[in-house]
């Protein structure tokens, strides 16, 4: 049995009825229509998933009918029913949207092979929607956690500028999130249908990086076998996104400088002039004012790069988001490694806000991680953090020299935690898991204000 619905719209009550009793008797949901109004009002008023015309009717015919009942319902498959002499028209139905057509007289397996098809195609087409929807709100500036003031200004900042064709900066700490911003800007913008095009300046040689940027003719050098079209190219339409643009070499500043003032390059070993149609979205952990002043970097490029400055806090300055962040992070890591994580542990939360991050929100991001993967239970707890972390010890010995009797009452409560925080709150296992009893435990609890 399925749950598929199939409409059958013809005029003719004979073959109409043995279509529909026999699709019944295959398990499908069958629903007749003698004309096309009676189709197209079904059509609005319920789920239809394939819909079998007739393309020659009295009144609407299976053109107008197919044209109709896309526009209620862009998902519905069609699938149109023409005499052998009338193909022509079911191959102009196709073009205007059909999935198929079938010639009469009806071969029934025939039918039943294009209703499979004509579902598959439903199906993925509404997963390839459902995907869409989950990029774009992943990419979006909705989809990045910001609730302290720095962040909010930030992305404020970001959002006014994406709806222009500005060239933006970005500033901030490795691991802030740059690419996230560049590519909410480009979802944001005009420019969204086209393509998301990143480089990393940093990661090639100057050689490369020129002919990875606007591309090269064939035998332009040594193993140049083709002609190779560059990332500018790639990005036609859409956003360039140069990272770490501040090791850009001289030379390509150069290069690139020309690109923002005439919005056209050559491929190297061309003269062919070719048009830049693409949005520079640039970022750096650099102080590019610094290098300006040693002479390392180009002034004028640095101010046709500087149209829109976007400074990125790093995440010692923003620990408001932490908590939504180790919340998102631990939620999508359970996802993606099939975890059943539900919590992090109140102490390995108050460690985490506290740390500094020297690698900003990438850091953050890897930690969350390491502890779903590793968590034994449903709650990651401290145990699940690298020492380096302060996994081993909540705090460093030296914070506790001269009162080591503080020091070990310090352990003794983050173990007892833990232990709680594995049983899910339960006091008789929780003191059992760390051999005392359970009116031990709840004298001690009493003693710390739990």
């Amino acid at each position: 049995m399925t749950d598929t619905r199939v409409l059958i719209v013809d005029d003719e009550a004979g073959q109409r009825e043995s279509l529909g009793g026999y699709l019944l008797k295959r398990g499908y949901d069958a629903v007749l229509a003698a004309d096309g109004e009676t189709a197209l009002r079904i059509v609005r008023e319920s789920v239809v998933d394939v819909m079998l015309t007739d393309v020659r009717m009295p009144g609407m015919d299976g053109a107008e009918l197919l044209a109709r009942a896309k526009a209620a319902n862009p998902l519905l498959e069609v699938i149109v029913i023409t005499a052998f002499g009338t193909i022509a028209d079911a191959v102009e139905a196709m073009r205007r949207g059909a999935s198929g057509y079938i010639t009469k007289p009806i071969d029934l397996d025939d039918i039943e092979l294009q209703i499979q098809r004509a579902v598959e195609r439903r199906r993925l087409f509404s997963e390839v929607r459902v995907l869409r929807r989950q990029v774009a709100a992943t990419h979006s500036f909705a989809g990045i956690v910001a609730a302290s003031p720095a962040m909010t200004e930030a992305l404020d900042l970001a959002s006014r500028a994406a709806a222009t064709d500005a060239t933006v900066l970005i500033r901030g700490e490795s691991g802030t999130g740059k690419e996230l911003v560049a590519r909410a800007v480009h979802h944001a913008s005009s420019r969204r249908d086209g393509p998301f095009v990143a480089v990393n300046c940093a990661a090639f040689a100057a050689t490369l990086l020129e002919s990875e940027l606007f591309g090269h003719e064939k035998g332009a050098f040594t193993g140049a076998d083709i002609r190779r079209a560059g990332r500018f190219e790639a990005a036609a339409g859409g956003t360039l996104f140069l990272d770490e643009i501040g090791d850009l070499p001289p030379p390509l500043q150069v290069k690139l400088l020309r690109v923002l003032q005439e919005r056209t390059f050559e491929r190297v070993g061309s003269n062919q002039t070719l048009a830049a149609d693409a949005r520079i979205v640039a970022a750096t952990h650099r102080e590019l004012e610094q290098m300006v002043a040693d002479g390392t970097f180009r002034q004028d490029l640095y101010y046709r790069l500087d149209v829109v400055n976007i400074r990125l806090p790093a995440l010692r300055e923003r620990r408001a988001d932490i908590p939504a962040l180790i919340e998102h992070f631990r939620l999508k890591a359970a996802a993606q490694y099939g975890k059943s994580v539900d919590s992090i542990s109140r102490e390995a939360m108050d460690l985490l806000v506290k740390h500094d991050y020297p690698g900003n929100v990438r850091e953050l991001e890897n930690l969350v991680t390491r502890m779903v993967v590793l968590a034994r239970g449903p709650v990651a707890t401290l145990a699940d953090l690298p020492g380096g972390t302060g996994g081993n010890d909540t705090r460093r010995l030296d914070d506790f020299r001269g009162d080591l009797p503080r020091f070990v009452e310090e352990i003794e409560k983050r173990v007892v935690r833990e232990a709680l925080d594995a049983a899910a709150g339960n006091r008789s296992q929780a003191a059992r898991a760390v051999g005392l009893t359970e009116r031990n435990l709840r004298y001690k609890m009493q003693k710390w204000g739990w």
